[in-house]
């Protein structure tokens, strides 16, 4: 009974192909990569928080993008870590606590893409609208979009993930370092006709409109910027525009990787480490970002230090 119990409910991981000699170098790094991704994040929210002149549309987005950056890291991250210094045949998962690594995978994906897409409409009142922003990017109006930005891809990866759980399970082995909703369906014998269509309908969603509507709002910003020839306005615009314009390429780059290398099996190591990769490096660099591109939050980073010195 017990074995069955494990053969239904517990799955085995593949893992990373991580060599003896090199296990302890790849469990350091990941733990300094996952301490780095929750201090500097914890950080940023924390002086948000604590200064009311941070207290504005554009940081209370920051945060939100924070919190996402945790929850990105840390669904993943303490996993692989207990993982490397396992032996393979102790690699394993229940199926309950895989549904819902899986669920987190996505959710965190995606809403890197929705929360982009609101800081993009703020960046396009403030520049384009600037007389009009305080009116419109309001408080109530911040956390509205924020609320949509999590609660429609909540939706819409709980229809993902739950369709593949419908499935019944031939097989208990995940070929991958992490449950995403990929490695969910492919546990199955029975037809995934329906996930297929879905999960690429809500790709092209997804993408379409993240690269529609910041695509447009640059546009518009670019226009701005030009029929003004104002060089006080196109520096702000430059300086605001920055360090978002290069999180989103970062995300947009790490996501088509992982999606083409996911398609040649004989890349699927390379595959792995690419996915990983995704979950570690863009959460430690969105906070570095935002915290050295952004004055505002540079300056009181600065006095901060300088007053703990004193």
């Amino acid at each position: 009974m017990e074995n069955q119990t494990f053969n239904e409910d517990v799955l085995i991981l593949e893992g990373l192909n991580v060599t003896p000699r090199s296990s302890f170098p790849a469990f350091t790094f990941l733990l300094l990569i996952y301490i780095f991704i929750l201090v500097s994040n914890i950080g940023l929210m924390f002086l948000i928080y604590w200064e009311r002149s941070l207290h504005q549309p554009m940081y209370l987005l920051f945060c939100s993008m924070s919190i996402n950056d945790v929850l990105g890291a840390t669904v993943v991250v303490p996993h692989l870590l207990r993982d490397i210094l396992s032996p393979s045949a102790y690699r394993y998962i229940s199926y309950i606590e895989c549904v819902i690594q899986a669920f987190c995978v996505h959710l965190h994906a995606s809403t890197s893409h929705t929360v982009l897409m609101v800081m993009a409409f703020d960046r396009y009142v403030a520049i384009c609208n600037p007389l009009r922003y305080s009116s419109i990017m309001t408080k109530y109006m911040v956390l509205k979009l924020t609320v949509a930005a999590w609660g429609v891809i909540f939706l819409l990866v709980g229809v993902l993930v739950g369709l593949s759980v419908r499935l019944s399970r031939c097989t208990r082995v995940i070929l991958h370092p992490f449950c995403d909703n990929a490695s969910l369906f492919k546990l199955s014998c029975e037809s995934i006709l329906i996930n297929g269509i879905y999960g690429l309908g809500y790709t092209v969603v997804l993408l379409g409109s993240s690269i529609g509507i910041t695509s447009l709002t640059y546009l518009k910003i670019l226009m701005v910027c030009v029929s003004s020839k104002n060089k006080v306005l196109n520096s702000r615009a430059l300086q605001t525009c920055t360090t978002h314009l290069a999180v989103y390429i970062m995300l947009l780059v790490s996501g088509f990787i992982i999606v083409i290398m996911h398609r040649f099996p004989q890349l699927s190591q390379h595959s792995k480490v690419a996915a990983v990769m995704g979950h570690i490096i863009l959460p430690a660099l969105n906070a570095v970002i935002y915290g050295l591109q952004t004055k505002a939050v540079k300056q009181k980073i600065i006095s901060m230090c300088n007053f703990s010195k004193d």
